[in-house]
């Protein structure tokens, strides 16, 4: 069902249900006031009678029989009966319109009767010793009422049917704007990012077509994303793929050490080669949401030997662990995966570019009860302050620089992704701090855990 005819029988029904009852009340008065209307005209032609019997010689009234008078004699409207009777019932006269039988005049006031086949509503009234009585048929009533309900209930019926034709144009008038951006979509190539541009738009649906536009944009930030990351594997996978064909070529078609020698830089290529799709496969995995909650929790320490251990498997300068029994025990609130190689990339960076000879310090520091601060410092040449900025885009690497530059990327994925901050010092080299919510437990219960 459309929006326009759900709004149309819903406001519809509400206008109809209104009307209906507006109706019924007036009709409902209308019938009851000309009921009134018509028992007062009894009531006032019985009284006018009345008064122009008095002026009427008394021997016309007195003489043997019935005599039948005459509307205009009577003063009354045409179609009334009227009956004139003495107190002991005997008929002095009765109008033209009267029927054939007498009426009951012995009850003053309003009531009706049956004479014959055909109901009459009769009204008496006494006075200088005669009983007037003024009547009308029901069934002349109640055509005449049924003219005037109907010539009252047919102007309401057109206004109803004006007001739910009126509705209908008016409802696709104020859908109209959804038609057009409806249309503006329709008309979009699968692969166009461009904000809509619609004219005239009502305050209601501009809110919606700018966070459809918003949409756009973090859509078009996204494929632009891809497409360079797209590019730069390829270029960085194209380097060591051509290295290793290069030197398995020399090691085919030489001998001895210098076959060897082929054979080892080939494997060198290898290994870079896996660790850059390692790399990729983590930061796609952390990108597109998969789900690293294993159910199980580390303390920072915990992390940080983890990190530290997987880190020197690699030959390099030493790391050293600083500020660990100063801080809480209590779990982090973020995977153990996801800590452990944030901190491993961290580390892998700072032993890269630190100088021979010094020392890689990790740090740990409680912030507040909720918070700890992973501390990575080298002791490397350090950033510009210009290129800091750069640091953490994909495959982006200093000119003396041998990794892939993925390690930075994968960390800013993870922080955003877990809620944690990441910054840059310039200090003695660089130092990168990563903050890490906790997930606040019973210390008492982590301790023991870890021991």
């Amino acid at each position: 069902m459309s929006l326009r005819l759900r709004l149309t029988l819903t406001l519809g029904s509400a206008f109809v249900l209104l009307w209906a009852l507006a109706a019924a009340w007036m009709l409902f008065d209308v019938r009851n006031q000309l009921m009134q209307s018509f028992d007062q005209r009894l009531a006032a032609s019985a009284r006018m009678v009345a008064g122009l019997l008095v002026q009427l010689p008394q021997p016309q009234l007195s003489e043997g029989g019935i005599r039948r008078l005459s509307a205009e004699q009577l003063g009354i409207e045409n179609g009334l009966a009227c009956q004139v009777s003495s107190l002991r019932g005997e008929i002095l006269a009765r109008s033209h319109a009267a029927p054939d039988r007498a009426l009951d005049a012995q009850r003053t006031g309003f009531h009706n009767q049956l004479i014959g086949d055909t109901a009459w509503r009769s009204f008496t009234f006494i006075q200088n010793g005669m009983r007037i009585t003024t009547a009308d048929r029901l069934d002349e009533r109640t055509t005449l009422q049924r003219s005037v309900l109907l010539a009252a209930a047919l102007p309401v019926f057109v206004a109803l049917l004006g007001s739910l034709i009126v509705l209908w144009i008016g409802i696709g008038n104020g859908l109209a704007p959804l038609r057009r951006i409806r249309t503006a979509l329709a008309q979009r190539s699968a692969d166009s990012v461009e904000p809509l541009h619609i004219d005239r738009l009502p305050r209601e649906l501009t809110p919606l077509v700018e966070t459809q536009n918003q949409l756009f944009a973090r859509i078009a930030q996204m494929l632009e994303r891809e497409r360079r990351l797209t590019d730069d594997a390829a270029h960085e996978l194209r380097s060591p793929l051509t290295a290793i064909k290069t030197h398995l070529q020399v090691a085919a078609m030489t001998e001895g050490d210098t076959a060897k020698r082929a054979l080892a830089q080939a494997e060198i290529g290898t290994d870079r080669l896996h660790r850059i799709l390692e790399q990729l496969l983590m930061l796609a995995r952390v990108e597109g949401r998969v789900s690293f909650d294993d159910g199980l929790r580390c303390a920072a320490i915990e992390v940080a030997r983890l990190a530290i251990a997987d880190a020197s498997q690699q030959p390099g300068p030493r790391i050293e662990l600083c500020g660990a029994q100063d801080v809480s025990l209590c779990p982090l609130a973020i995977p153990p995966a996801l800590a452990v190689a944030a901190l491993r990339n961290l580390l892998d960076n700072a032993r890269r570019h630190t100088r021979d000879g010094t020392v890689i310090h990790l740090t740990l520091t409680q912030l507040d009860e909720s918070r700890v601060r992973f501390s990575v410092q080298d002791h490397g040449p350090g950033v510009a302050p210009e290129l800091v900025e750069r640091l953490t885009e994909r495959f982006w690497r200093s000119d003396d620089g041998e990794g892939s530059g993925l390690g930075l990327s994968i960390v800013k994925a993870i922080a955003e992704r877990c809620g944690c901050d990441l910054r840059f010092v310039q200090a003695d080299g660089l130092v990168v701090e990563l903050v890490v919510s906790l997930q606040l437990t019973d210390q008492s219960e982590d301790e023991k855990s870890i021991a």
